[in-house]
């Protein structure tokens, strides 16, 4: 059964350090792919800065077109918002049902997950591969949570792109090529 591990986020924009989330944990885990999961509508962001979910999914769409191990899914756009990841990974399971599925997360959502809708469903049922970020946070104990180890950490926010691209700064290399190029053809964040 193929293993898919499925990286949630607003992805506003997709940067460096997504990538090279993905890329480790499909190298260096049991994972044979990691797929971006674009959500529509964060129940835990504001919407009023994020650019439309179908330019969120073009942008890593263009970047991983030509990366065997790496894809992205819009599964979350037909499902009612704001999207849950239980609801999710119930509906994506249904429909793939020949695939295995895990969920990536930052130490800083596994470390409140007891907020998350079901969480102990989703603990009980998907593997959950978790990377290190930036502070301390308390490694939660669970026999499905997997700290993965030695993920190079970037220090690098969405948030501070989309400020430096509206003040005219030059972050191309805090984004991937392609995705970089999608924004700057389409004057994004500006």
């Amino acid at each position: 059964m193929i293993k898919i591990g499925l990286f949630f986020g607003s992805f506003n924009p997709f940067h460096i350090g997504h990538k090279v989330i993905g890329s480790h944990l499909v190298q260096h885990t049991d994972l044979d792919k990691v797929w971006y999961v674009v959500s529509p509508n964060n129940p835990h962001k504001q919407k009023k800065s994020l650019l439309h979910h179908t330019h969120r999914l073009q942008i890593i769409k263009r970047e991983v077109e030509d990366v065997k191990d790496l894809d992205v899914s819009d599964i979350e756009f037909n499902l009612p918002s704001p999207s849950y990841t239980i609801d999710t990974l119930v509906n994506i399971s249904e429909k793939y049902s020949n695939y295995n599925f895990s969920v990536i997360m930052g130490e800083d959502n596994i470390a409140t997950i007891s907020k998350w809708k079901n969480y102990m469903q989703l603990l009980n049922n998907y593997r959950v591969y978790v990377y290190p970020r930036i502070g301390n946070f308390e490694k939660y104990k669970h026999p499905n949570v997997i700290f993965v180890k030695n993920v190079p950490m970037i220090d690098v926010s969405a948030s501070f792109i989309r400020k430096s691209i509206s003040e005219g700064l030059d972050v191309s290399s805090l984004v991937p090529e392609k995705a970089w190029q999608y924004i700057e053809e389409m004057n994004f964040y500006k």
